[in-house]
């Protein structure tokens, strides 16, 4: 770990990794941060609830698709959500540059509401604070949120040998819609980003057999199948022409030197079901409008690393992202 934060903690991938395991999980030793999951499992009078809180700011604070708004709380959502909890409650503390539009922040928080409403949670708390003008680039938010436990989604040792692994959409769609929105490479497009609350779609999965889920953010869909891999144990085999991907993101990743597995995805789940029960979850999944594009990409093997199969018959191996985040998204 180097002696000074820099951007690339914030990356997702191995620099974040050396933080949280040099400092982070040192100076918060407890086992319910310890167990690294999505969200805590804290375990009140009357039943289990899981608890998460993050952090967002994002350049430009609208883009296709969403807002900062809506992606503070769909990000802190999605956190409950993968951990097998139905969404109840939000916090919202907000830290605003002086000078800044009374009107854009109230569209943000509309946004957020909406989102929030949207998996049946509310905002029921936060806090407001003003940075002096010329402190503060935009607009940071920061969630917490509450959820009743239905499932336990983020157990590592259930990760077993043959199960399946599920992509719950399409990839790499935030990361490259929040690129073109910034404009800073001269590229036109139109791509959406995938910008969703995944409660929704998640819940009719606690009717089956889910042994791992997280949700692919910050450092794509290649960290968390190297999250999964450290922390199970175990390998996992993925197969290229099996992951979701719109043909325009594909192209522009390519055009631009991309791995779309290691660009952010805001919508976006990665399952671990046992083999019996991969064909039913995946047809569920299917039936909700953000899971249409949900495929049964990959299997979890011996050995514990990640190993993609390409279009063409080949073999390599996919790490966790090195360095910072391309395209950065906050």
């Amino acid at each position: 770990m180097s002696k000074n934060i820099t951007l690339a903690v914030g990356g997702g991938g191995k620099a974040m990794n050396a933080l949280l395991t040099s400092t982070v999980f040192k100076c918060f030793n407890n086992p319910a941060l310890l167990a690294a999951g999505d969200a805590a499992y804290i375990t009140p009078s009357g039943g289990e609830l899981a608890f998460s809180a993050d952090s967002f700011v994002i350049t430009p604070e609208f883009f296709p698709g969403g807002d900062i708004g809506k992606l503070a709380a769909a990000g802190t959502i999605n956190d409950l959500a993968v951990s097998g909890a139905i969404p109840k409650y939000l916090s919202c503390s907000l830290v605003i540059p002086e000078g800044y539009s009374a009107e854009k922040l109230e569209k943000i928080l509309i946004s957020l509401s909406e989102t929030a409403a949207e998996a049946g949670a509310v905002v029921v708390t936060g806090d407001t604070k003003v940075i002096p003008r010329g402190e503060l680039v935009g607009l940071i938010i920061n969630t917490a949120g509450i959820g009743e436990v239905r499932s336990r989604w983020n157990d590592f040792s259930k990760v077993s040998l043959g199960d399946k692994i599920i992509i719950t959409s399409d990839i790499a769609r935030h990361g490259t819609a929040t690129l073109l929105a910034r404009g800073e490479l001269g590229f036109t497009g139109s791509i959406p980003s995938d910008c969703n609350v995944l409660s929704n779609m998640l819940n009719p999965l606690h009717e089956r057999v889910v042994n791992f889920a997280r949700d692919a953010t910050r450092g794509g869909v290649a960290a968390v199948l190297n999250e999964i891999a450290l922390g199970s144990g175990k390998g996992i085999k993925i197969t290229e022409d099996k992951i979701p991907i719109r043909e325009d993101v594909s192209r522009l990743c390519s055009v631009l030197g991309f791995d779309p597995l290691t660009v952010a995805n805001e919508g976006v789940a990665v399952l671990v079901t046992p083999p019996s029960e991969a064909a039913a979850v995946a047809e569920l999944l299917k039936a909700h409008p953000y899971g249409a594009a949900s495929a049964i990409c990959g299997e979890v093997t011996g050995g514990n690393f990640v190993q993609l199969e390409t279009c063409i018959g080949g073999k390599r191996y996919v790490d966790f992202p090195a360095g910072e985040n391309l395209p950065r998204i906050c």
